[in-house]
């Protein structure tokens, strides 16, 4: 009982811990109230577990520690950048691709003030936002008009609105994908107000089963590309050149909806199992959306490409305002798009295309560093080792491409590996890693250069608190 009360009487009061040059610097941040309330819950919580029995509770420094932490939990901003360390490029839950430099760049230059977003400057009148990329969008992909919406399912949802809105669009069964978060394609169809026509089956749909679904209803043959998985073996589909010349037999557009959307082939890296957009237009496809923050490395958006015909009647559908960019978005993708003009050098300066084609002595090195880092600020609290693993393209694309990479795994000694990567993700700085056979594995191909340190960082606070 004697040794409650002098932790008790020994605790430091709220004026007393205010004083402290660590928490002072929470005071040009916060309201003061805000800290004064954070202090006393954390006094409140100490003397509780004092009073519990646990005696081992109080330091004076590990309390401004843990008022410390609390604190500078609410310094963040609910949205806040996180060190990806799975390996998975285009981490859907972590925001997918980032910007290249150019399209950084871009974008703060325009937040700064205002922008020509809907004015022409050589006529002084109103302008089109859109102008802002379509042109460089036709010279990539060699379509006629293009057309930029906020994601691929938006883009979907206005081409289908425009062109089929209460008549039937013809799909093979095998191409209903569910997109992610349970949006799927037949749910997008049914919210455009298109009516699905299934044909074929699973695994083979031939052209003839397009033509024979064909009536006086009809007013779309649509292709899906299944870019998160993939039917093999016993299998058929019709081509792309197919239903071109059947929708031009039978005075019908064809709409491929691409999903990841490349716009450059990386075959020499061994990416061989995706199509690009410009083959998509070669075989006359008359409308082709895919996504600009996957494949393309670029920001959030619906790209939609095609016959100017058919895009033109896109702009003028009411929903085409409901669906539009932001400046941000038109400024990232307008930057990103001028990259691809070179195609050998967007390869190293576009991030998500550099990852992808990473190669393995450049991933070996950054694994060996890393773990000559961790080895040195944790010493000998974890078990450290670089083993062989693969990462994965992320986002719904390239389902069967595994990229050899190597990983560096951790084991620490004080907690289970579990708590490990929680107290991770709720770090200052958070990191998101995987367990794989009972270890953290640390995957250096999403880590970047400047994220090592404070990668580091983060795990010698968890691991050495």
């Amino acid at each position: 009982m004697e040794d409650k009360k002098n932790l008790l009487r020994n605790l430091p009061g709220v004026d007393k811990i205010l004083e402290q040059k660590e928490i002072k610097t929470f005071l040009e941040k916060l309201p003061r109230s805000y800290v004064v309330e954070v202090i006393r819950q954390i006094l409140d919580e100490t003397r509780k577990e004092i009073l519990s029995g646990n005696l081992n509770i109080f330091k004076s420094d590990q309390v401004i520690r843990k008022i410390k932490k609390a604190l500078d939990k609410n310094t963040h901003r609910s949205l806040q950048r996180v060190i990806n360390a799975t390996g998975i490029i285009l981490h859907t839950n972590l925001g997918r691709a980032f910007l290249s430099e150019s399209a950084q760049a871009a974008v703060q230059n325009i937040i700064k003030g205002y922008s020509n977003l809907e004015f022409n400057l050589q006529t002084g009148k109103r302008g089109s936002r859109y102008s802002h990329v379509e042109d460089i969008l036709c010279k990539i992909t060699g379509a006629e008009s293009a057309l930029v919406v906020n994601n691929n399912a938006a883009a979907v949802m206005l081409v289908l609105g425009t062109l089929a809105k209460d008549r039937e669009v013809i799909v093979s069964r095998g191409q209903l994908v569910e997109i992610g978060g349970s949006f799927r394609v037949p749910d997008v169809m049914s919210a455009s107000g298109a009516k699905l026509v299934e044909v074929g089956t699973t695994n083979k749909t031939y052209i003839s089963d397009y033509e024979n679904a064909i009536t006086e209803n009809t007013a779309l043959l649509l292709k899906v590309h299944t870019s998160n998985f993939r039917v093999v073996g016993f299998t058929n589909e019709a081509t792309s050149e197919e239903l071109v010349n059947l929708g031009r037999r039978k005075g019908l557009p064809v709409f491929e909806d691409l999903g990841s959307g490349f716009l450059v082939e990386l075959f020499k890296w061994g990416i061989t199992d995706e199509p690009t957009v410009q083959q998509s237009i070669k075989s006359g496809i008359d409308v082709v959306s895919f996504s600009g923050d996957k494949l393309l490395g670029g920001p959030q958006a619906g790209i939609i490409v095609g016959k100017k015909v058919y895009v033109d009647k896109m702009k003028k559908n009411p929903l085409t305002r409901a669906l539009r960019v932001d400046k941000m978005t038109i400024a990232a993708l307008e930057a990103t798009l001028w990259e691809y003009l070179d195609s050998e050098k967007v390869v190293r300066t576009n991030p998500t295309l550099a990852l992808l084609t990473m190669d393995k002595e450049k991933l070996h090195e950054k694994a060996l560093k890393l773990k000559g880092m961790l080895e040195e600020a944790l010493e000998s609290s974890v078990s450290l080792a670089i083993e062989k693993g693969f990462s994965k393209a992320g986002g719904g694309s390239l389902p069967l491409q595994e990229l050899p990479t190597y990983l560096v795994t951790l084991v620490p000694q004080e907690i289970t590996v579990e708590t490990a990567a929680a107290k991770l993700r709720d770090a200052s700085i958070p990191v998101v890693t995987r367990i794989i056979d009972d270890k953290l594995a640390f995957d250096p191909r999403t880590i970047t250069d400047e994220e090592m340190s404070l990668l580091v960082q983060s795990v010698k606070d968890v691991i050495t608190p």
